[in-house]
């Protein structure tokens, strides 16, 4: 895999440091996730192929073993707020004395510097101050935040994969490591380059745009039996096709992008839409370029045809069902783990043995509470 012998100490936090750590060790990178004693685990389910460590980092000799693995380790990910880490003594100026050539993660919602820096906040903050949620909802509503995929997972743990990436690559030609700097709000504002550039398209009050729900031929419609369509048709060519297919003649509507008759063609396409219903509807638009799609639900997505074919989805006992790494790469492909997620703290002794430590440092480090070692409890 394009990662196997990159290693990677996770500390463990919320969604986007677990999702970056995931797609790392999808792809073939060594994760050790450091979980804080007393903790409930990796609440957002994100701990494929990983193993898990439990370290009280508050203690100094808990930070000392942690400045140990990351002396070894290629690349560091950390999800705490500013200062948090240099109040625990493993700031990146001392972890890099010790391993120039670490990658050290900093991911988080405001980034490292700023008057919020130092502020909670969660993936609905960090959308607004990117300016990003003020584009995003319904005409005449509030903005709405699109689930917490946006800043947790675009702008955040995607975005710091990339940093680490490229952190990689760079070391292979200086031999020196550096910090990334990951801000979910600035990950937010990157994601959203296009918005900026394109400004003539926003020129309408949020959801009455082309491409933000105010157009007829870029939203999504009920059909008869409750379920939904997507049409994107803003060709003229593609328009064309979904207008035959709705069985409508351009000649007695209006022009496409006569915005001001958007709500009446709108109204006039959801009346034909929920004459049928969504099966009725695919058998009409699949296979042609009208753009037009079901919406499926995570069940029907795991089931339709095309995912199927790519084999997008995996299923297996442990990990239940979930999306397949992306993107594929020919020479390289990622092999995510079928094993279930670990327990806390269950290759505690396994991965101190292997950075170095012998047995009498680690029944100490268990015995004065400075790590945990929790075995797996059996089925009942």
């Amino acid at each position: 895999m394009a990662l196997r012998g990159v290693c990677v100490v996770e500390l463990a936090g919320l969604a986007p440091g677990p999702f970056c750590g995931m797609i790392l060790a999808d792809f073939g990178a060594q994760v050790v996730r450091v979980d804080r004693p007393r903790a409930i685990g990796d609440v957002s389910h994100l701990s494929r192929g990983k193993r898990s460590l439990v370290l009280d980092l508050k203690r100094p000799r808990g930070a000392a073993v942690l400045r140990r693995l990351c002396a070894q380790a290629d690349v560091l990910l950390e999800p705490f707020r500013r200062g948090v880490m240099e109040q625990l003594q493993l700031g990146p100026d001392i972890l890099h004395r010790e391993n120039p050539k670490l990658i050290y993660a900093r991911l988080s919602g405001f980034g490292q510097s700023g008057r919020f820096s130092r502020l909670a906040g969660h993936d609905i903050n960090y959308l607004a101050l990117s300016g990003v949620l003020s584009k995003i909802g319904r005409s005449g509503e509030n903005p709405y935040a699109p689930l917490n995929l946006l800043a947790d997972f675009g702008g955040g743990g995607l975005m710091c994969a990339l940093g680490i990436m490229m952190a990689l690559f760079e070391r292979t030609r200086s031999g020196k490591g550096q910090v990334i700097d990951a801000s979910m709000v600035e990950g937010t504002a990157y994601l959203s380059s296009f918005l900026w550039k394109t400004q003539e398209l926003w020129t309408q009050p949020r959801g009455q745009n082309i491409l933000d729900g105010g157009a007829p031929f870029y939203t999504t419609y009920k059909t008869a039996d409750g379920g939904f369509m997507a049409v994107g048709a803003i060709e003229p060519q593609f328009y064309q096709l979904l207008l035959k297919g709705l069985g409508l003649k351009s000649d007695e509507l209006p022009k496409q992008m006569s915005m001001t008759d958007w709500p009446e063609m709108k109204k006039k396409f959801a009346d034909v839409f929920a004459k049928k219903t969504k099966a009725e509807w695919c058998q009409i638009f699949d296979g042609t370029d009208a753009c037009v799609t079901p919406v499926l639900t995570f069940e029907e997505a795991v089931h339709h045809d095309h995912n199927k074919e790519r084999g997008s989805f995996i299923t297996d006992e442990e990990q239940g069902v979930s999306p397949c790494p992306a993107p594929l790469l020919s020479h390289t492909p990622a092999v995510p783990s079928s094993k279930r997620d670990p327990f806390m703290g269950e290759h505690s002794k396994e991965i101190l043995k292997e950075f170095g430590f012998d047995q009498e440092e680690i029944d100490q480090l268990v015995s004065d509470k400075i790590i945990e070692s929790n075995k797996p409890k059996a089925n009942l």
